[in-house]
């Protein structure tokens, strides 16, 4: 049974056009070809990237948020309490007014230790500013070498200033050493990222960030067995482009240098809506659904990398919506924070509490000005 599902896994139809098979890819007179063997490699690259990763943010990203004066927020500590805890943990982060009345009762504290008590309990859960500089400074760094790397092997290529060049001779295209090394390490990463999805710090978005990593690496998997390689040196230098820009100026956002992460986040706004919303759709796009009919007739991996394409474009109009939301604040000068994370509730002391009890709210939180300092 395993035999043939195999053999209908790796059925010519499914992967190349008609009249194709996989001996017309066997590796002869000098020309290499990608194999879906090549692969294995990223799974052990994969966790040797957050070895990489923990080296980095142990001995350079911890010192640099040291130099940049990146310092942690006191937390008070939520009280240690077993009825509100299990409800915490069992029921909801979030209790309603009849709950808090209830909890009351049940636990011995007012009304007002119980509010409290939870909020100092998410508080507790929530990611420190120095985990998420460390976790920007990785991603920064990875992204910005990845971004020069992905420009060297692309730049010199005909396809990189005539799209048509990318299916010339399709599929029987040799692949380059570069091309292997590019695609190996980029997928590598991909993968890592979603090893370690569940201990990163979360946002609002994080089932959008699962559906956006599992289709990248079925993206860059897939081109990589129907040799769409070309195209996917072209797509992931395009998305390289701007995620290192907005890792930077979350850096600059937890040390507190706002001017600075304002000016950059309008840069990566701009970058990000040219290459996502512009050249992705309108010229990769364009290329990898028109171009490929002139040569063979449509196939169900033709089909099937459009589609996925489709799936990460959906994302590209979701997050540039966030964005242009943020951008939109920083130029009227009103306080911008990451759309897709929760904002730090202020329950540090009780002059605070007074404060955001009879000062101006904002859905349950006190309205903050320019002088105060941005959340991610």
């Amino acid at each position: 049974m395993f035999q043939t599902l195999y053999s209908y896994f790796w059925w010519e139809r499914l992967w190349l056009p008609a009249n194709l098979t996989w001996a017309d890819l066997e590796d002869r007179d000098g020309r290499v070809y990608a194999k879906a063997s090549d692969l294995y490699i990223t799974l052990p690259l994969a966790f040797l990237f957050l070895i990489v990763r923990h080296l980095f943010e142990t001995y350079v990203a911890t010192p640099l948020a040291g130099l940049l004066n990146v310092k942690e927020k006191i937390r008070l500590k939520a009280t240690p309490n077993a009825v509100l805890e299990k409800f915490y943990a069992a029921t909801t982060k979030h209790p309603k007014q009849a709950d808090v009345e209830l909890l009351s009762k049940r636990s011995g504290c007012s009304v007002r230790q119980v509010e409290r008590w939870f909020r100092r309990r998410r508080n507790q859960d929530r990611p420190s500013l120095l985990k998420k500089f460390r976790e920007a400074s990785w991603r920064f760094t990875f992204y910005l070498i990845a971004f020069i790397a992905g420009m060297a092997v692309i730049v010199d290529k005909p396809w990189f200033y005539d799209l048509r060049e990318v299916w010339k001779g399709y599929p029987i295209q040799s692949m380059l050493p570069s091309q292997y090394w590019y695609y190996m390490i980029e997928l590598s990463f991909y993968w890592s990222l979603l090893f370690s999805i569940a201990s990163d710090v979360k946002r609002k978005d994080f089932k959008e960030q699962i559906i956006h990593h599992v289709a990248t690496i079925i993206l860059i998997s897939f081109s990589w067995f129907a040799n769409y390689i070309r195209a996917g040196t072209l797509i992931m230098a395009l998305h390289d482009s701007s995620d290192y820009l907005l890792e930077s100026a979350k850096m600059f956002n937890y040390a507190g240098w706002r001017n600075t992460c304002n000016n950059i986040f309008i840069i990566f706004a701009a970058v990000f809506i040219i290459t996502r919303l512009v050249i992705l759709p309108f010229w990769i796009m364009h290329c990898t659904v028109v171009y490929p009919l002139d040569l063979y007739p449509a196939f169900f991996g033709y089909y099937f990398f459009n589609f996925m394409m489709v799936v990460l474009q959906s994302l590209h109009i979701f997050w540039a919506y966030l964005i242009i939301r943020m951008a939109q604040k920083f130029i009227t000068g009103k306080v911008v924070e990451d759309e897709r994370s929760d904002r730090e509730e202020t329950d540090n002391s009780e002059e605070e509490e007074e404060a955001a009890k009879n000062g101006p709210l904002s859905n349950g939180h006190p309205v903050l000005n320019n002088n105060h300092r941005k959340t991610d």
